[in-house]
């Protein structure tokens, strides 16, 4: 026989054996007998049923918990014992403002607009409060408070919410794909968390005076719409209350310089509002600039100036050279002035984009200047020629006419004398008395040299032109970039 059908047989032979001891001769008692030793003896690989009187191991029961969470929000959100359009009650029970702990995380940025002042970002907006009427601790056993840690809801409206609302916002959105992108936690001891993630554009009041190297201040006021400050009161989580994702980046040629938190408490006609506000510090990035706008307005400055290397004679190559770099610097500060608000000061890009345009129309009026020069120089030159051959043709009809005596007049010339057989020069013709002169400049010497003054206005502009840039970008560096130092402070 079989351990297993030995261990059954000696439970039968226990239970049923006294009864036979009062009933041996029965029939039906001897019958039972047989029916028990047959099941005893049989078979044992589960085809069969097994006997009634084998025992069984005892499990201990399993909990749901899913069933249990259900039974715990029925009894503490049952439309008997909760009202969500009621506000909690204040610490300890008392009738005091209730305290919303808010949290913010920084997902993305989706557009910086100097033009119309607003950004636009993603953020996952956290707010926890104590609610003592939902607190379910007292409902948990050993077991399930090591399980059931908290409650999560997917619907706002079960419960009470603070009407909080952004202050500086123009456009919000909720997500919804592929579910709405919120959740509400209920702890044991009647936290309430809620998160959800939203995306919005704030207005940002920028003061471009210094742009571009300018950074900007923007803000995010989160406050309470309905409830005031007696009531309902925001205050920052302590640790970090406003967090920024790791691979973070701004559009526009920004970077973001800092980051901070801090209280707007705001009071109206109404009363007064409890107002949390979250800092931005927006850094513009300067290389973009550099490359894109003062790289490009030196170079066309500078290709203006090679029109006063070009011969004061080639009218079209220097007109069309410097008509071009006029019209592309033009060009340029158009396109400078359509990616900025119109505003009532003047910017710092406007200082720099106005002077190139200045230099640049400058040497197309320097041309001008060149171009009068020279027709100058040619009416001058003919004149000269006119009054050289004048003053030859009468020192030739003076040397017709001898004196009497045998003399020669004073204003003879010696050659002119020698060519006419003459014995004897007047001391007065040779004789002249040197006057003392100063030494000259150099640069007055070398202004000199050239014969033409349209040459000497090309040549001085050469030199002027480049030094006088070099001047204005001193300036201009130190100035603003001092200024935008002393703003950050």
């Amino acid at each position: 026989m079989k351990r297993g059908s030995q261990e059954r047989f000696e439970i039968i032979f226990e239970n049923i054996f006294p009864m036979f001891v009062r009933e041996i001769w029965s029939v039906e008692s001897v019958f039972s007998l047989l029916l028990l030793v047959s099941a005893c003896g049989g078979d044992t690989s589960g085809r069969y049923p097994r006997s009634m009187f084998v025992r069984r191991q005892t499990k201990a029961p399993t909990v749901n918990f899913r069933l249990e969470e259900k039974k715990i929000l029925d009894s503490v959100m049952g439309p008997t014992v909760y009202d969500s359009r009621i506000r909690p009650a204040g610490i300890n029970g008392t009738d005091a403002a209730t305290f919303v702990y808010v949290n913010i995380f920084v997902r993305s940025f989706s557009k910086i607009d100097d033009v119309k002042m607003e950004y636009s970002f993603q953020i996952t907006m956290r707010q926890q409060w104590n609610d003592k009427r939902l607190s379910y601790k007292d409902r948990l056993s050993v077991v399930m408070a090591e399980r059931i840690r908290y409650l999560t809801l997917t619907d706002a409206s079960k419960v009470w919410m603070p009407d909080t609302f952004f202050r500086n916002e123009k456009i919000g959105a909720f997500h919804n794909i592929l579910t709405p992108n919120l959740y509400i936690r209920v702890f044991p001891d009647g936290d309430v968390l809620y998160s959800i993630r939203i995306s919005i554009t704030c207005a940002c009041s920028m003061h471009l005076a210094l742009f571009p190297l300018d950074e900007q201040t923007c803000t995010l006021d989160i406050a309470s719409y309905g409830w005031a400050k007696n009531d309902l009161i925001y205050v920052w989580k302590e640790g970090n209350p406003v967090q920024l994702a790791g691979n973070l980046s701004l559009p526009g040629g920004f970077k973001l310089g800092a980051f901070g938190s801090r209280y707007c408490d705001v009071k109206t006609t109404t009363g007064e509002y409890s107002c949390l506000r979250v800092d931005l510090l927006f850094a513009r990035q300067l290389s973009f600039f550099l490359v894109t706008v003062y790289v490009p307005c030196s170079m066309t400055v500078s290709v203006s100036w090679m029109s006063f290397w070009l011969d004061h004679k080639a009218v079209p190559a220097r007109v069309a050279l410097g008509v071009t770099t006029l019209l592309a610097m033009s060009t340029t500060q158009a396109s400078i002035q359509n990616s900025l608000p119109p505003v009532a000061y003047t910017k710092a890009i406007d200082v720099w984009s106005g002077v190139c345009v200045f230099f640049v129309f400058s040497a197309l009026l320097e041309y001008a200047l060149v171009n009068y020069a020279s027709r100058s120089d040619a009416q001058r030159s003919v004149k000269q020629k006119e009054r050289k051959k004048q003053e030859l043709e009468r020192q030739v009809f003076n040397a017709d006419h001898y004196s009497e005596d045998g003399g020669f007049p004073m204003s003879m010339d010696p050659l002119m004398r020698r060519m006419e057989g003459s014995h004897m020069m007047p001391p007065g013709a040779v004789i002249h008395h040197r006057i003392p002169m100063r030494r000259p400049n150099k640069l007055t010497l070398w202004i000199k040299n050239f014969q033409f003054q349209a040459k000497k206005i090309d040549v001085f502009s050469r030199v002027f032109f480049p030094f006088v840039f070099a001047i204005f970008n001193i300036w201009y560096w130190s100035y603003y970039l001092t200024r935008a130092q002393n703003g950050n402070k």
